[in-house]
């Protein structure tokens, strides 16, 4: 067994003897996404399993460990390691907890310290905390991330934002049930295939691989028919797991509707570009500003490639960064950035533009960033485009459930009048068109 090892300020390490015999859990968020980013981790050695445990124990564990006035994701992800842990499934001598820490102003910044606290408090102290971070927070002897990493991870969440981009148009409107999430799991399949083999992450092999993902979504016989479409937006946790937003998509599928969830790929732009900022103004160095800008570059190149092989099949593609960025100017500041920041409100004038208007915004209880964001501007949101119907909806342990969906159902039921409405125009409207084409042809 590894033998167990401090750093000055008493943190337990992941050591590089660990990382031979230690397995790794890591929190689900985005089911496509993370089942197809596991696999670079298991390309460069390590053992990792990805919790997909459900239910309401899993809050009632992180009650049990963590203040109830926690963030409502740091609850949850703490909740479902130690319900892990104690479940008998994992020899606890042998396994790491993996976390990301963005180093902003967050709560999610400390998630990290309340999972060590929660761990030593449920008995399982001797378990290494891995931070995944991009700003040298914590390091670790055994666990390191690379630029080649980073250039695979990078391409997951690609193929992860374009998966479900395809998905979503594709899933509500199939003949034959359960076909477009079969095509997704045989690209996960396919993809972590590739990445096992050290192939996939190339530009070249990136859009090759895109081109190829699209036109087999092609394949899929559908039948379209008038839905509503909802928008989902929100702190990215519960925008994503199902576990933080009570299944918030399979609801929103029973209800008849088409979602659109903005890709991961957006928020990593807006992560990056705020460092960009952060040197413009307060200053940096040049060599930090020309790393954080390349990776700027290649980020949007990768969404480029996206939108491009998304429209050249006929899908509806994702605006660009850029345009998402721009829709903001004026009406809230670039400088409210933490958490979401202006980014949430920005995809929530996106949708409203791409014709999903009907919005779900997600916030944890007690989140000021998505408070003000979020739920904040949705009266200068509606003032800017009138065809934006939002509900925001807070999730917490005391939240139940059906509250939530009923205020979601009241949203929809204003959807579907406005549905409804504009079909009827676009009949009387053809009803109109035919008419005068007769008294045209009477009239010749």
């Amino acid at each position: 067994m590894a033998k167990l090892e401090y750093d000055k300020t008493g943190r337990l390490l992941f050591t590089k003897e660990m990382k031979d015999e230690y397995t790794i859990l890591l929190p689900m968020m985005a089911p496509i996404h993370f089942n197809i980013l596991r696999n670079v981790f298991t390309h460069y050695g390590y053992k990792t399993v990805l919790l997909d445990t459900k239910g309401p124990e899993i809050a009632q564990v992180g009650l049990k460990y963590v203040h109830n006035d926690t963030c409502y994701p740091a609850l949850l992800v703490i909740g479902q390691f130690i319900h892990a842990l104690q479940s008998g499934k994992y020899d606890t001598n042998k396994v790491a907890l993996m976390i990301t820490q963005t180093g902003g102003g967050c709560r999610a910044s400390n998630y990290i310290h309340l999972l060590r606290k929660a761990l030593v408090k449920a008995g399982f102290e001797r378990v290494p905390v891995i931070s995944l971070n991009l700003s040298g927070l914590e390091s670790n002897p055994g666990f390191s991330i690379t630029l080649p990493m980073l250039r695979r991870f990078a391409a997951g969440l690609i193929y992860g934002d374009e998966l479900m981009l395809l998905r979503n148009q594709i899933q509500p409107y199939e003949q034959g049930i359960g076909e477009t999430q079969r095509l997704v799991e045989k690209w996960i399949s396919a993809l972590s295939e590739q990445f096992a083999k050290g192939k996939g992450f190339t530009a070249k092999e990136i859009d090759k691989n895109m081109d190829e993902i699209a036109r087999s979504f092609t394949e899929i016989k559908i039948k379209k028919i008038p839905k509503v479409k909802v928008g989902v937006v929100g702190e990215i946790y519960v925008k994503y797991a199902a576990l933080g937003n009570n299944d918030l998509e399979a609801f929103l599928a029973q209800q008849g509707c088409e979602v659109n969830l903005p890709g991961i790929m957006g928020f990593m732009l807006f992560k990056v570009d705020n460092r960009l900022e952060d040197i413009k103004l307060y200053g940096g160095s040049s060599i930090k500003y020309s790393v954080v800008n390349a990776l700027m570059q290649y980020f949007t190149k990768l969404e480029a490639s996206l939108i491009e092989n998304v429209k050249k099949y006929g899908f509806l593609a994702p605006s660009s960064y850029a345009h998402t960025k721009s829709l903001v100017d004026g009406v809230i500041g670039y400088g409210s950035k933490m958490g979401e920041g202006w980014l949430l409100t920005a995809e929530m004038l996106e949708l409203t533009e791409a014709g999903y208007g009907n919005i779900v915004c997600t916030q944890p209880f007690g989140c000021l960033p998505n408070h003000i964001n979020g739920k904040g501007m949705i009266r200068r949101i509606k003032s800017v485009d009138s065809r934006a119907n939002i509900v925001a909806i807070d999730y917490d342990p005391g939240a139940p459930r059906v509250n939530q969906e009923n205020r979601i159902k009241l949203m929809l039921a204003v959807a579907r009048e406005n549905l409804d409405n504009d079909l009827k125009s676009e009949k009387s409207g053809e009803a109109s068109s035919a008419k005068n084409k007769v008294k045209e042809a009477a009239t010749a």
